[in-house]
């Protein structure tokens, strides 16, 4: 008791000598203006708290308006308007999607085609294009294209094309068919007697739908300002997911070998963590992610972890049985990992617009889902971003599923993954590029020390080839499918990369052109509004209906993103 009284009297005699010294400051101070300077205070103080503490950080911010007002400035502004304009032509002017000999069609026809001509003219716009996708010189895109499953896709959508599963009571069966996709996408992750999960239109959807179920959770528990840590080379999903639902995104950096740096994790947690990713493989450069001892941090700071496996996902499923195990658990036998994402339009060999995002617990989707009980048109309830879907591609994922079957996944991975390693040991062997990481999967991505990389991307681009470019570092990726286990494909990818590679160095000062010498601009400005601003030029073409004039053509791709 005699302690606690000695600390009862110096908290006493702090308090005293703060109470005196604020009523010293407030000596002569009116009522009225000890009330004003409090309301002011007040005010002043949530300004702050508001300014400082918003989703985007306050360095990209102060960034943002420093070039905003330099390029509002007379001088460089000018300069700096000449050089976007000549950017935006060049885009827009070369891109070879929109170069089209015939004018397009406005308006309706007045009478309606009979089927043979609308039939003919589909052929017409289906022919359009140089990149002979089914030659495997693009990289990802189509992941199987097989003549057979064709076939019966195009029977199968016919059967359910007027399907919506927005209708269980009048299209039960394609409830069923929605049900058993995501139940054996389960089983095939290793989901346990509670694990579930819903359908979506992509990779996108599914981590939009994961990070938006993470969020309101994070607001349940009291988060008012939910932060998701995501790895550097996650795809982009993860960003126009904080954009679309006021996430901030807390960007993790990578280590030497393409792996997301787990300590750099460890030392971003904090009070308003929502969420931890990993990727499973990423996409930039096909390198797991070390996903149990994210796990583990998930676990400890009981923060939700969702593993985004939407590009490689229905290939590492199959590897230890197609004889190549990978080195770590990726699903949901690590304790800690709460959902999943993967694409059944990838190497599920199912049609465009199908994944699935999982959950190992129905406690996890429910926070997906959107109700609205007082709607006057009825009480409406969608799993995800839609409310009418398309059933005949969820009946074709099925139909491909069960067509396929798991002997067929088996034998696919087989033969892609001893196609990427051969590959792989191939390009090491080449002394002027070299391969990022370690790569387990399907994904090669290599770049080069002694030359500009985008000059190998449009030499390929060039012979035929259609590789995927990228950046942070100057770098490309092949995205191996079953187009490239074609005999000599493979063979002839490595002769091309050779002979490419022989012509760079003939004169390694060479000026980069085309699509790489953009892609190579574009890393090199600060303000990366203006690189958005380019790139909503590329978006801004994809509805053209005007035909572009000038002759200039740019190597290489937009990308296959």
């Amino acid at each position: 008791m005699d302690a606690i009284s000695s600390y009862k009297e110096i908290l006493q005699v702090y308090w005293e000598t703060a109470t005196g010294l604020v009523n010293a400051c407030c000596e002569g101070l009116e009522p009225w203006q000890l009330v004003g300077l409090t309301c002011s205070s007040t005010l002043l103080a949530v300004w702050l708290h508001s300014f400082l503490f918003q989703p985007e950080s306050l360095t990209s911010r102060i960034k943002k308006q420093f070039f905003k007002l330099l390029r509002r400035t007379p001088f460089v502004g000018a300069i700096i308007q000449k050089k976007i304009d000549e950017a935006l032509n060049d885009v827009t002017s070369s891109l070879s999607f929109l170069k089209d000999e015939k004018d397009y069609i406005k308006a309706l026809p007045e009478q309606g085609m009979s089927q043979p001509e609308v039939l003919q003219k589909m052929k017409e716009y289906s022919s359009k294009g140089d990149v002979r996708w089914e030659d495997g010189k693009v990289s990802g895109t189509v992941y199987s294209g097989e003549e057979k499953l064709t076939r019966l896709l195009v029977q199968v959508y016919e059967e359910f094309a007027w399907s919506n599963p927005l209708h269980p009571d009048i299209f039960p069966g394609l409830r069923k068919m929605e049900a058993e996709v995501v139940r054996i996408a389960c089983t095939l992750f290793h989901g346990g007697p509670n694990s579930c999960g819903a359908m979506t239109s992509g990779g996108t959807e599914s981590i939009l739908m994961a990070c938006k179920a993470y969020r309101d959770l994070a607001y349940e528990r009291g988060i008012k300002h939910p932060e998701m840590l995501v790895p550097v080379s996650a795809h982009a999903a993860f960003d126009k997911a904080a954009h679309y639902f006021g996430l901030k995104m807390i960007h993790i950096p990578l280590t030497k070998t393409m792996e997301v740096d787990v300590q750099a994790m460890r030392r971003a947690i904090s009070k308003n963590t929502a969420m931890l990713v990993c990727s499973a493989p990423q996409f930039p450069h096909g390198i797991m992610d070390p996903i149990e001892e994210v796990a583990e941090l998930a676990v400890k700071y009981k923060i939700p972890f969702h593993v985004d496996a939407c590009l490689g996902g229905f290939l590492i499923v199959f590897m230890e049985k197609a004889g190549f195990p990978l080195k770590h658990p990726f699903d949901f036998r690590v304790k800690g990992v709460t959902s999943i994402s993967a694409d059944t339009h990838k190497y599920g060999y199912a049609p465009k617009g199908s994944s699935v995002v999982l959950y190992s617990d129905k406690k996890y989707r429910s926070y997906q889902f959107f109700v609205a009980p007082d709607w006057q048109g009825g009480i409406y309830a969608s799993p995800s971003v839609a409310g009418s879907r398309p059933g005949g591609i969820i009946a074709a994922c099925w139909a491909t599923l069960m067509h396929v079957g798991e002997s067929g996944y088996v034998e696919a991975t087989k033969r892609i993954i001893k196609t990427a390693r051969f590959l792989e040991a191939e390009l090491r062997k080449i002394d002027s590029i070299f391969v990022f990481g370690k790569p387990e999967v399907s994904v090669l991505s290599f770049g080069s020390d002694t030359f500009d990389i985008y000059r190998l991307s449009n030499l390929l681009a060039a012979k035929g080839w259609n590789l995927n470019v990228l950046q942070f570092p100057p770098s490309i990726h092949l995205c191996i499918t079953q187009l490239h286990t074609k005999s000599g494909v493979a063979e002839q990818f490595l002769k091309d990369v050779r002979d490419s590679i022989e012509d760079i160095m003939k004169d390694l000062n060479a000026k980069t052109t085309g699509m790489g010498a953009i892609y190579g601009m574009a890393q090199s400005i600060p303000d990366r509004s203006l690189v958005a601003e380019i790139s909503l030029a590329y978006l801004d073409g994809l509805y053209s209906t005007e035909v572009p004039g000038g002759e200039k053509h740019m190597n290489g791709s937009p990308g296959h993103y």
